[in-house]
């Protein structure tokens, strides 16, 4: 599916980096089976590679992760690849099942290499050297994506209920400027939040 970039101009609602916003340096976005995935096509893909890539890279993202909703039911031979798109590395990741992807990354962990957090995210996320800040889900928010496990405990997740094919940068721009206006806790509770509602 690699093929050769190609330049097109890009939303003037871009957002870029600032730094009163989330300090976002990893965005994941979810979408579609791997059957959909090879629709796509490889001047298509090619394109949205280029396209999202440089969205996210004006955002300040230096990791951006492509990977598929779930595996689906027809044969694939979608293989993972990456390109840099200016300051973002773009990762294309069609493994849709997140089981099989944690089980991968325990049997190559090093036997010498400590079992902990921060090693396993290593072996999950590389070359990316963080877990995604913001993970853009392509479906309704009534299901979870089962290629996402491990990312589901600190990740924010922003959902729009859309098609794989149909993803374009405007919509990544949306999910971003979602994701400024947030408070993050990394798996926290708000606490007054929690206080009020357990009043009364």
């Amino acid at each position: 599916m690699v093929s050769s970039s190609i330049t097109r101009p890009l939303p003037e609602a871009v957002p870029s980096a600032d730094p009163t916003r989330q300090f976002l340096r990893h965005v994941m976005v979810v979408g579609g089976t791997l059957g959909d995935w090879d629709d796509l096509g490889v001047k298509r893909w090619d394109e949205r590679v280029t396209e999202l890539g440089a969205v996210a890279a004006n955002a300040g993202a230096t990791f951006l992760t492509l990977r598929a909703f779930e595996p689906g039911v027809r044969p694939s031979d979608s293989e993972r690849w990456e390109r840099q798109v200016s300051s973002c590395h773009v990762i294309i990741d069609p493994c849709g099942d997140g089981r099989e992807r944690f089980a991968q990354a325990m049997a190559a962990l090093p036997d010498d290499e400590p079992v902990n957090e921060a090693t396993v995210s290593e072996m999950l996320y590389a070359p990316a050297d963080c877990e995604p800040d913001l993970i853009v889900v392509l479906g309704a928010s009534t299901r979870l994506p089962p290629s996402i496990v491990w990312e589901l405990a600190y990740g924010e997740l922003v959902f729009r209920p859309m098609a794989w094919s149909e993803l374009s940068t405007e919509h990544l721009v949306e999910a971003i400027a979602d994701f400024a206006q947030r408070e993050r806790r990394f798996g926290g509770v708000d606490d007054a939040r929690h206080t009020d509602e357990s009043v009364g």
